[in-house]
């Protein structure tokens, strides 16, 4: 199947029962069963496997070419499953430009296991290669990164760890497997917060892995039974809904980005502009390369460099919403220092080039000509 005919039918069929379209929200903590030990469907309780969750697990697996799909109560919980394959002495190699709460997890929670994070730029391989030792488990990866947009390169990270024990892992939130496809470029475990584009409606928390090969999928799902992390049957239904129009969504959500980055780059207020798809963006013939579209994701900064300025631009907007998270079908907009990202140390923001006037747009699905004239007027409240 290509990918907007999976985004439907792949991994699904039709209930067995009743021969429902659309699979049930099976509200149900366990199963009958024939005679002890002797299952009537194949499943037992609901922490092991439920059948709207299963449904959802199915599709995720489809539409990353995965052996497995997972899916878990949060984005978080989806990391903090992967963070468990782990022993205490183990190393991970992150990428440095990480979501706020990837990296609050990381330093926070699991230093203090005897897990030590390295956190570096994937330039290229020289740098990669100078950090890795043999105690090296697991490179962690955002690409776009978060806020900041920048990109790895998955297949050279891949080809580098090629005979190696080390296991690469993706998260796909950003892209979406609509843009970019990490399995096939060579990675072993992709992550969604499909809170953002899968669920695509604002209406849900979920989390989802899918992993390369089965083997890996199944150590995985039993850290997830073992946990217990898992996303419940209403909510799998709703990101199962979601990811039906996961094609549609994300190209709009491009197209609109696009536009709107386009338009940033010549306003007289901004000084940098984050985006992909834009030439002047310093990894653009690597999204080329690695990116089918270029998401609805833009950051910029103002040539004041002032914190007020941000603040009183997003005070003026209307038509973008003034709130955390992304990928839904409405735009948004934040203040990654002072919001998603204030659990990074302030030197450290300083350092990655997260500056206090730095705006993260999430580029919804609406009119790109009523987005750019609701930008407009929030810029002309300070000029």
């Amino acid at each position: 199947m290509k990918f907007n005919t999976k985004v439907i039918h792949g991994g699904q069929q039709h209930e067995p029962a009743t021969g429902a379209v659309n699979v049930p929200v099976f509200l149900t903590s366990t199963f009958a069963q024939k005679s002890p030990g002797q299952l009537i469907s194949g499943y037992e309780y609901s922490r092991g496997a439920n059948p709207t969750r299963q449904a959802l697990e199915d599709s995720l697996a489809s539409i990353e070419n995965g052996a497995r799909g997972l899916a878990f109560g949060s984005g978080l919980a989806a990391i903090d499953c992967v963070l468990k394959l782990l022993n205490p002495g183990d190393e991970v190699i992150a990428v440095d430009d990480l979501y706020g709460g990837s990296y609050r997890m990381f330093t926070r929670l699991f230093e203090k296991y005897q897990l030590k994070f390295t956190f570096i730029g994937f330039d290229n391989v020289e740098q990669l290669e100078n950090v890795i030792t043999d105690k090296t488990k697991l490179i962690w990866l955002e690409t776009p990164t978060n806020p900041l947009m920048k990109l790895v390169d998955i297949k050279m990270v891949a080809d580098t760890m090629k005979g190696k024990d080390i296991l690469v892992a993706v998260d796909n939130t950003f892209a979406t497997p609509y843009i970019q496809k990490p399995l096939d470029l060579g990675a072993d475990i992709v992550m969604h917060s499909a809170t953002k584009y899968l669920g695509g409606h604002s209406d849900v928390i979920a989390g989802a892995l899918i992993a390369k090969d089965a083997e890996l999928g199944e150590k995985l799902h039993f850290i997830q039974f073992a946990s217990g992390g898992i996303l419940g049957p209403h909510d799998s239904y709703l990101v199962l809904r979601g990811i039906k129009t996961l094609a549609l969504r994300m190209q709009r959500h491009s197209d609109n980005g696009f536009e709107v980055a386009k338009y940033l780059e010549t306003h007289s207020l901004v000084d940098k502009i984050y985006y992909p798809g834009l030439s002047s963006h310093p990894q653009y013939d690597l999204a080329t390369r690695q990116m089918t579209e270029f998401g609805g994701m833009v950051s910029f900064t103002f040539k004041s460099g002032n914190k007020e300025d941000a603040v009183k631009f997003l005070e003026n907007i209307k038509v973008f919403t003034l709130a955390e998270s992304l990928g839904g079908v409405e735009s948004l907009a934040n203040l990654p220092a002072l919001m998603t990202h204030a659990s990074i140390p302030q030197e450290k923001r300083a350092i990655l080039g997260i500056t206090d006037d730095l705006v993260r747009l999430s580029v919804g699905i609406e009119d790109a000509e009523d987005l750019i004239a609701d930008l407009e007027k929030a810029f002309n409240s300070i000029s």
